[in-house]
């Protein structure tokens, strides 16, 4: 049986102090606008960015887009991992091209990187911060906070939740027929974040593959008269073809921004708590997430598993955000 959350209306108003850690990519820089244009839920205190759907000058270019894009310029964007931590380096660019970005001409931001690495910034902030008080949305390879995490174990003090886009169950995988790509790209550093025991929830394909698109949901986010809602109607046009075609479905998932979504509206998505145990062994199950739906090995529960969401719900949130941005 699926455990509804039990959200308070005080509980999902309170402002979170957020990270957001992103390889962009399409959905990310859905994701990022969504985030961007909620500034009275969510205190953006930074954008890192690591290699991931493309290479880490792209991921990086394509953050200080979808900042400029939000009109945030205020809001810090450091560059993390080229790479994995062990694994060879992987790219998305058949799913987003070879940019990063489809749909939409990218250019060269005004607005620079913040001086500093990603890592060295997740370290220096979550050491300071007050006790669990952190939120950390993870929307690409979770490299750079297994790097902070080794280096730095005692950071997990700073830490209220990790977020995760990542992994799959019951949906199968999108890069492999058992893994997604964000944990294929790099299982092992997923491993040190979940042996760390900090607070984990996640989104997996098995929710992001049921928020889909459709022609009417697009055409309203176009519809909404600003750059903003083009934006993200050509993006979103261009993006969602190849997982329709692959999948037979009906609409394309916008998986990042459903990680925004959670934080946002979290009564709009349900989900338990399980044991999760991350494939990195090579062979057909690497980058596989086990997650024991159904408690069969009596292990400690260590994330919180979303299963389910409302589909609607998700694309009226993010239309009606999207309309506050120029």
């Amino acid at each position: 049986m699926v455990v509804m959350l039990g959200v308070t209306t005080a509980q999902a108003a309170e402002k979170r102090d957020l990270i957001i850690d992103t390889d962009p990519g399409a959905d990310d820089v859905v994701a990022l606008l969504l985030a961007l244009a909620s500034p009275e839920e969510l205190n953006l205190l930074a954008i890192t960015t690591v290699a991931g759907n493309v290479r880490l000058d792209k991921t990086s270019r394509n953050a200080r887009l979808a900042r400029e894009w939000g009109g945030r310029e205020n809001v810090p964007v450091y560059a993390g991992a080229p790479r994995p931590l062990v694994r060879p380096p992987i790219y998305a660019e058949n799913v987003h091209g070879q940019e990063g970005l489809p749909g939409v001409e990218v250019y060269e931001p005004q607005a620079k990187l913040a001086e500093g690495n990603a890592v060295d910034y997740l370290i220096r902030t979550l050491s300071n911060a007050a006790p669990h008080s952190i939120t950390i949305a993870m929307l690409g390879p979770q490299t750079n906070l297994a790097l902070a995490l080794t280096q730095a174990p005692e950071i997990t003090q700073g830490i209220k939740e990790v977020v995760v886009m990542g992994g799959a169950h019951f949906n199968g995988g999108n890069i492999t027929p058992v893994a997604e790509f964000n944990l294929f790209a790099d299982p092992h550093a997923a491993q040190v974040v979940l042996a760390s025991g900090v607070k984990l929830t996640y989104i997996p394909l098995d929710v992001t593959h049921k928020i889909l698109t459709s022609d009417a949901r697009i055409a309203r986010i176009g519809g909404l008269g600003n750059r903003a809602g083009k934006l993200v109607k050509d993006i979103l046009q261009a993006y969602v073809k190849l997982d329709m075609e692959h999948y037979g479905l009906p609409g394309g998932p916008v998986h990042d921004a459903s990680v925004i979504a959670w934080l946002l509206k979290p009564q709009l998505f349900s989900g338990r708590p399980v044991n999760l145990a991350i494939d990195s062994r090579e062979g057909l199950g690497f980058g596989q997430t086990v997650a024991d739906w159904y408690g069969t090995l009596k292990q400690p529960d260590n994330v919180y598993w979303v299963a389910d969401g409302d589909a609607q719900g998700f694309f009226d949130l993010l239309s009606e955000r999207l309309a506050r941005l120029k």
